[in-house]
């Protein structure tokens, strides 16, 4: 029985180079059920392709294949992988940071390069800017379809030697909490941050406490500002901030039916930082 495929790029809808992946893929295994996480990821964004990844992954059967095809560095001597991750999916992409969050949070137990003399659409040899479509989702269906093993993918390649973006970790002192932005609920605008919910019960702070939030892009101040840790949006009033646990079980900021990204210009990465502060109770006995 075939596996699912499952296809993520930058490659928007726009034009047909989606649909010549699902060609290729159909005409290796016409059985195979071919899926999109989406086709929308910022043109050339390594850092985000590399988040709806993890966002998503979990969420699917054992032996899925992801085609992830962000890919700025088409045609140079970047590497062509298959990983296989700790719950037993298998990742079809470029070496070059894609599997950041995942090696991170859900974890990497083997990687192979593919072998382009065997694993590559026939007669495609002498194209260099559409491995999407020649290395990746032929590999893929290929993979979903069990006509190749993942052994008979390629050589192995050292996990440790995988192309990694910049992380950084979430800090707690005595009374700060640290971290970054790392993506935009988008349609939404609200923040999703790299500071876990436990981390955030560990400072002891308990629903209806008030926070100072003050997000930075490197040394420029862009918020500051007082909100609501909330147990969902309708926790405080129509256009107010507030802080709240995201489906990841981390930390998110929003604005109650309003963008919160889009009110104050706010982009996402390791540069984007925000640091939260209990708010202590004043008593006037």
């Amino acid at each position: 029985m075939a596996k699912h495929l499952v296809l993520q790029t930058d490659f928007g809808t726009c034009d047909g180079a989606v649909s010549a992946m699902y060609g290729v893929a159909l005409s290796v295994d016409s059985g195979i059920t071919i899926f999109d996480l989406t086709h929308e990821i910022p043109q050339y964004n390594i850092w985000e392709g590399s988040y709806r990844l993890y966002q998503t992954i979990s969420y699917w059967p054992e032996d899925t294949v992801f085609v992830s095809v962000v890919d700025p560095g088409v045609g140079s001597d970047r590497l062509s992988i298959v990983v296989k991750t700790a719950d037993n999916h298998y990742i079809v992409t470029p070496d070059n940071g894609s599997i950041t969050h995942i090696k991170q949070n859900i974890g990497i137990v083997e990687a192979r390069e593919i072998d382009e003399t065997v694993n590559r659409l026939p007669n495609s040899g002498e194209s260099y800017t559409f491995h999407g479509r020649d290395v990746y989702a032929y590999t893929g269906a290929r993979l979903a379809a069990n006509i190749i093993s993942f052994e008979e993918v390629g050589p192995v390649v050292n996990v440790d030697d995988l192309v990694e973006l910049p992380l950084t970790d979430p800090t707690l002192t005595e009374d700060l909490i640290s971290g970054t932005i790392d993506i935009l609920d988008v349609r939404f605008g609200n923040l999703w941050t790299n500071i876990s919910r436990e981390l955030f019960e560990k400072a002891g702070i308990s629903y209806g406490d008030s926070l100072q939030v003050t997000i930075d892009n490197n040394t420029r101040q862009v918020y500051k500002n007082i909100m609501t840790f909330g147990r969902c949006f309708a926790d405080t009033h129509l256009g107010e901030p507030l802080l709240y646990v995201n489906s990841l079980d981390n930390l998110g900021v929003a604005i109650n039916q309003g963008s919160f990204a889009k009110a104050y210009h706010i982009s996402t990465g390791v540069n984007w930082k925000i640091t939260i502060r209990k708010v202590p109770k004043i008593s006037y006995n």
